[in-house]
């Protein structure tokens, strides 16, 4: 698991290039790479199978959530009159981004939230929270708790009508895995403040962490072409606390009190999924998150595939297919 650290380890890549950023006097960075986005469709004339709609989640922060609704559900309840016979499992969604790039309304995440809502037949809520390093963290972490909040309170037809709140999941891709794992943290202590709300289980889909000793994983794939080691490092100097090193509890789930709370989340049933791949230089952290979690006697499913790169049910429909299949289980067995 370990790797050698008597000397860094030596990239070909340059992190700032790879990126496609660069960085500010004043901190902040300058986004090269004009990522295409989708809008959402309301969709008034049923020629969608997943019905979209942004709805403002904090205005004084800019942030925002995406609804993706299967088109069926809107198709049962007119067929059976009943509303109560139409509602679907809830997942809340982070997307990914090293935290410092990428949108809810980007079309890798957008898409692949609509598949997922279609395929799983859920009801899919994404979180657009604030960016490092404009906003570094715990500032993410927080846009994602206060989503919480408002899905509680929301008055929104989509969610009111047609999200079953006592079969919430938490779900999140890269960094938006680590964010999934600290919110559920953070709401595994004060479960009562969420009610309606019944989170199940978290979904930590190739989640982001990392550490100040390298693992064999990240030394094996150190110039990877998906993920290299150096744009992870920029990516966590970016989004830490200013002055912290890769082994805060944000990045290091081995440090910190986050151990402690898997007692919380062990006494409330919640599954932990973990999906990962062989390819992604995270794994071995992921790997070794699985095994805490199976110490503390959580209830947690792995899956890691052989192949595979980092994120690439983001890149390849039929492995996300695979994924959603996969995940359809899961939320039929909680």
């Amino acid at each position: 698991m370990s790797g050698d650290q008597t000397a860094p380890p030596v990239s070909t890549i340059d992190p700032y290039e790879y990126l496609q950023i660069i960085q500010n006097s004043d901190g902040t960075i300058k986004r090269l790479y004009e990522i295409p986005s989708t809008p959402a469709a309301p969709d008034h004339n049923g020629s969608t199978p997943v019905i979209t709609k942004d709805v403002t989640l904090n205005p004084n922060h800019n942030t925002w959530v995406r609804i993706f609704l299967p088109r069926q559900a809107l198709d049962n309840t007119s067929t059976n009159n009943s509303v109560g016979n139409t509602k679907l499992p809830l997942i809340v969604y982070y997307h990914g981004g090293g935290f410092i790039l990428l949108s809810t309304d980007s079309t890798m995440n957008h898409d692949f939230c609509f598949n997922m809502a279609l395929q799983l037949s859920a009801v899919v809520v994404s979180v657009e929270y604030r960016l490092a390093p404009e906003h570094r963290l715990p500032a993410a972490y927080d846009d994602a708790v206060e989503a919480l909040h408002w899905i509680k309170c929301t008055q929104e037809k989509l969610l009111r009508d047609f999200a079953d709140y006592s079969k919430c999941f938490l779900m999140g891709t890269s960094a938006g895995g680590n964010i999934a794992y600290h919110v559920g943290l953070r709401a595994s202590t004060a479960v009562g403040d969420f009610e309606p709300l019944k989170i199940k289980g978290l979904i930590l889909h190739h989640p982001f962490f990392g550490g100040s000793k390298r693992t064999e994983s990240e030394l094996r794939l150190l110039n990877t072409p998906v993920l290299p080691l150096c744009s992870t490092d920029l990516m966590w100097k970016l989004a830490l606390p200013i002055g912290v090193d890769r082994d805060h509890e944000y990045c290091n789930p081995t440090v910190g009190d986050g151990f402690d709370q898997f007692d919380q989340i062990r006494e409330l049933g919640w599954w932990v999924v973990v999906t990962g791949c062989d390819g992604d230089p995270l794994i071995d952290r992921q790997m070794e998150l699985v095994e805490m979690l199976k110490k503390k006697g959580v209830k947690v499913k792995a899956q890691f595939n052989e192949g595979d790169y980092h994120g690439v049910e983001l890149m390849d429909a039929t492995k996300a297919n695979a994924l959603f299949v996969f995940l359809m289980y899961f939320l039929e067995k909680c």
